[in-house]
């Protein structure tokens, strides 16, 4: 004896297996997204040297991690919709339209609750990151406060407790520096890529940001605001070494210690 199957059973079936394709398409996205997440961005931004530069990696990551399974919810909904309810063969005058889609209130809520979760989250772990750079900065030896002046198309750096200026920047390692930007001329931007460290250098204005070297070697400081003709050329190096290295390049343009 046959059962017959109604259209409703037929539909709440077909909607059955759509579902659980659209869940293993977001689960496998997700396990995609998540391993992009923790190797592709670390190698992209390469190795740190400061403490700013190791928050905003591992913030960067894990903001990466965390949009993750939003992320795989839009790519398994378009990549079943080109599989499965894309049209095939060509479109006919007279051909009906798709049935109209309408809202779902439960889905709706449910994706409001959860993306204003995540972002909640996301705050409090950026002012957590922000809050621990601000500590390490303050705390340890003496800060040591640099200049930075910008200057069609030079960077310049003077160190006023130490009686140097220069246009080289030396840094000792593990040591607090407090960087005062400004410029003379247009709007130019102080960039270290490799210490986390970008702030904008605005004729008439100081602003501060800090930063602890914690590796030695040679990185690189550019101009990433537009500012005039020679603009790419704005670029120099900044050299982290050792206190008695720096102490002695000190020395060495005519300061004190």
């Amino acid at each position: 004896m046959s059962v017959e199957t109604t259209p409703a059973d037929r539909q709440g079936r077909s909607r059955s297996e759509e579902l659980k394709t659209l869940t293993i398409l977001w689960a496998i996205f997700t396990v995609l997204g998540v391993i992009f997440a923790l190797i592709v961005p670390h190698h992209l931004m390469g190795p740190s040297a400061s403490n700013t530069m190791t928050e905003v990696e591992r913030t960067f990551t894990m903001f990466s991690v965390a949009s993750a399974p939003v992320a795989a919810v839009v790519w398994a909904l378009a990549v079943y919709s080109l599989m499965r309810w894309r049209r095939r063969g060509a479109w006919k005058e007279g051909d009906p339209d798709g049935p109209p889609l309408r809202g779902h209130g439960m889905t709706s809520g449910i994706w409001i609750f959860l993306s204003s979760a995540l972002c909640l989250f996301l705050l409090i772990w950026g002012l957590a990151a922000l809050s621990k750079v601000d500590s390490a900065a303050a705390s340890g030896a003496t800060p040591l406060e640099i200049d930075v002046t910008g200057q069609q198309w030079v960077w310049t750096f003077s160190y006023p407790s130490q009686g140097v200026e220069s246009d080289q920047l030396v840094l000792p390692v593990n040591r607090p520096v407090v960087f005062k930007v400004t410029s003379d001329d247009v709007i130019h931007s102080f960039w270290l890529p490799e210490m986390g460290i970008k702030v904008d250098a605005n004729p008439g204005v100081t602003t501060s940001t800090s930063t602890v070297p914690d590796r030695l070697g040679l990185y690189h400081v550019r101009c990433a605001e537009l500012c005039g003709l020679l603009h790419a050329d704005m670029e120099t190096n900044a050299r982290v070494v050792t206190s008695d290295d720096f102490d002695t390049w000190i020395a060495g343009q005519g300061g004190h210690a």
